[in-house]
């Protein structure tokens, strides 16, 4: 391996390690992280610490603040409003570029990925799920022939992984409800694609990501009213 290739090779390791401790809240909003110290616990230089950290910001995870480094975001509204009708433009497009192309493998491997989010409900493992989730939409999607856009909603999809565990994790006991509603979307998507109903499956989609968009604005709201004296 050359030494470049093995340097990028540990930036990306050490920025998905640090993509998924802000997604499970090991590192909460408002943290600071500190590159000296993310150095010490990877073992390594600071440059592919600070290189991971340029990249978290370009994803909205953290945000780079003079004098003080980079923070882990706080939710905001606004973004939460902008990544979920960014997607509701964006993937339905995608959709209907793919799934003409998609071929009966392209079916089984989502098929699989739903029954794995099955037992990933059942398991309550929100971690699993929200990976499979953005991995089955980026899979049903695969085929659109058009990278850039592509690339632009696996970003997204990252962004509202976050706010979809606020979702799941909402103490009113709607977590695994829409979990479940989620599989059961997701099955119904793979049953009109499969079916070639471009027009109904493209619908369906920008309904499935409506809805998950209005209950994580209800579990914001009443997490609002909870923490309010």
């Amino acid at each position: 391996m050359t030494p470049l290739l093995k340097h990028r090779t540990l930036s990306a390791a050490i920025l998905d390690q640090l993509r998924k401790a802000i997604l499970d809240g090991t590192y909460p909003a408002g943290a600071q992280l500190r590159q000296d110290a993310l150095a010490a616990t990877f073992k390594v230089s600071r440059i592919p610490i600070r290189e991971a950290l340029f990249q978290l910001d370009a994803e909205g995870l953290v945000r780079i603040v003079p004098q003080k480094g980079a923070i882990v975001s706080e939710l905001s509204l606004d973004e939460i409003n902008d990544v979920f009708g960014l997607r509701r433009l964006l993937e339905p497009r995608l959709l209907a570029r793919s799934i003409p192309a998609l071929a009966e493998a392209d079916f089984t491997r989502l098929d699989e990925m739903n029954r794995q989010m099955v037992a990933a409900t059942a398991a309550q493992d929100l971690s699993r799920w929200g990976q499979l989730n953005a991995d089955f939409h980026m899979a049903l999607y695969g085929r659109a022939g058009q990278p850039r856009s592509l690339t632009i909603v696996q970003s997204l999809l990252q962004s509202s992984d976050r706010y979809t565990r606020v979702q799941l994790s909402d103490t009113a006991g709607t977590g695994i409800v829409g979990m479940q509603r989620a599989v059961d979307e997701h099955a119904e998507l793979v049953t009109l694609s499969r079916a070639g109903e471009i027009a109904k499956a493209c619908a369906f989609l920008e309904e499935h990501i409506g809805t998950v968009h209005d209950d994580l604005l209800r579990a914001l709201e009443r997490g609002a009213r909870e923490d309010a004296p």
